[in-house]
């Protein structure tokens, strides 16, 4: 039996499944990647799948800007207290928070451009990569799963999505995070009281910096875990339709001009 694996006898290789998860390369929108950085400095690199980089710059963006109360400034921005949100902030580490925030963009953004470039090639080149992998704690495996699904589950607790399509890596770091933000955030707390019709309390135990990250992580899981559903069931298919092209046509098939010709 012919094992297939990524041996580096390929200088490109389009996907690599291993018990932590199916990565791949695909086609993506470099403005979309750069929104999403824009979001939440991170977010872009993870979605290129490039983890230690958007961990780096996550880890950053939380302590910073709960340093520089940039949060608390947005919500007074919000409700038009504009002085109040100048005072709040803290310009020592704003000025450390800038710099870093720009250049997650525009590395998202230039890294997504060199992966698309990287994808066609690798795309052509057409090596063969392995599609299932087994381990002491483990099974992964190339199949499809439905997007919708993938959707529901994330919108549930941001992670089960990614845990649905064996995303193992970015779902054990979003659910760590979500617990994070649910408890300093007292959101579960908050949500007890207005169950409660108790409307006051619920607000006042909100911490509103830490509730604030919370529509840029509900929006980057549900996100996430739709598009690579999508791209893992188009990989699924491909490498399906190569694998019955190699080892069931006949190689004296062909097709001119839209005749099967024997």
């Amino acid at each position: 039996m012919e094992n297939y694996t990524n041996d580096n006898t390929a200088r490109r290789y389009r996907a690599h499944v291993s018990i932590l998860g199916t990565t791949q390369i695909h086609l993506r929108n470099p403005y979309i990647i750069a929104w999403w950085s824009a979001a939440f400095p991170g977010f872009g690199h993870l979605l290129l799948s490039k983890y230690l980089r958007g961990f780096v710059l996550f880890i950053w963006e939380v302590i910073v800007n709960l340093q520089a109360n940039v949060n608390l400034a947005m919500i007074y921005s919000f409700q038009g207290e504009i002085e109040k949100a100048k005072e709040v902030l803290d310009t020592r580490w704003l000025l450390i928070y800038i710099p870093v925030y720009i250049f997650g963009i525009w590395d998202s953004y230039r890294t997504t451009v060199d992966m698309n470039k990287i994808f066609i090639l690798a795309d052509r080149e057409e090596h063969q990569f392995n599609s299932f992998s087994i381990g002491a704690l483990e099974i992964n495996y190339l199949d499809k799963r439905n997007p919708v699904m993938a959707v529901l589950w994330s919108a549930f607790v941001p992670g089960l999505g990614q845990l649905y399509i064996h995303r193992i890596v970015t779902a054990f770091f979003i659910i760590i995070w979500t617990v994070l933000f649910f408890y300093y955030s007292h959101g579960l707390e908050a949500i007890s009281h207005l169950f409660l019709g108790e409307i006051n309390q619920a607000t006042a135990v909100l911490e509103p910096q830490w509730l604030l990250f919370f529509p840029s992580l509900y929006g980057f899981a549900i996100y996430d875990s739709y598009m690579n559903t999508v791209e893992n069931n188009k990989l699924y298919d491909k490498e399906q339709r190569k694998y019955f092209l190699e080892k069931y046509q006949s190689p004296s098939f062909m097709v001119l001009k839209g005749q099967k010709v024997k």
